[in-house]
């Protein structure tokens, strides 16, 4: 049986309405119970982990961003580069889940540190269990770097 991390969330950055109610719906169906933090835009996103740089009202950070690219005032790639910019983001695993297949696309994802990029799959049951994959790697099995190791 695997055994999440304690006080671990998933942060999803998704506009699209219908695809943040299927995320969440695989996510549940995944009964892992990790709890999944929804922000609209890449600039909610932004404002939730680096906030006005004050770390001691900072939120905890999640265990892993997915994040989607094609969004309304920040897009995911400007997202990214922000949040690897930062020190106190710069290790948390980022997965971009994207509609798109451009090569351009997924080159810029990992040029700017993205750890994986996913398809989102078409098909539901696909969709359903490629988001098990990316929770239970992402809280389970992956080893973050200490907190007080983050830094460095």
């Amino acid at each position: 049986m695997h055994q999440q991390r304690q006080g671990g969330f998933i942060l999803l950055v998704e506009d699209n309405p219908d695809d943040v109610e299927l995320t969440e719906r695989a996510f549940k169906r995944s009964h892992l119970g990790n709890r999944v933090v929804t922000k609209r835009d890449g600039q909610e996103a932004l404002d939730y982990l680096l906030g006005a740089g004050d770390e001691a009202h900072a939120p905890a950070l999640p265990d892993v961003i997915l994040l989607d690219l094609n969004m309304p005032r920040v897009n995911g790639l400007e997202v990214l580069r922000r949040v690897r910019a930062a020190k106190r983001t710069r290790y948390l695993p980022v997965v971009v889940l994207s509609t798109s297949d451009e090569q351009r696309d997924i080159a810029d994802s990992y040029r700017l540190g993205a750890n994986s990029y996913i398809r989102k799959p078409v098909d539901m049951h696909e969709f359903f269990d490629a988001i098990r994959s990316v929770e239970t790697y992402w809280t389970v099995r992956n080893i973050p770097p200490t907190p007080n190791r983050r830094g460095r």
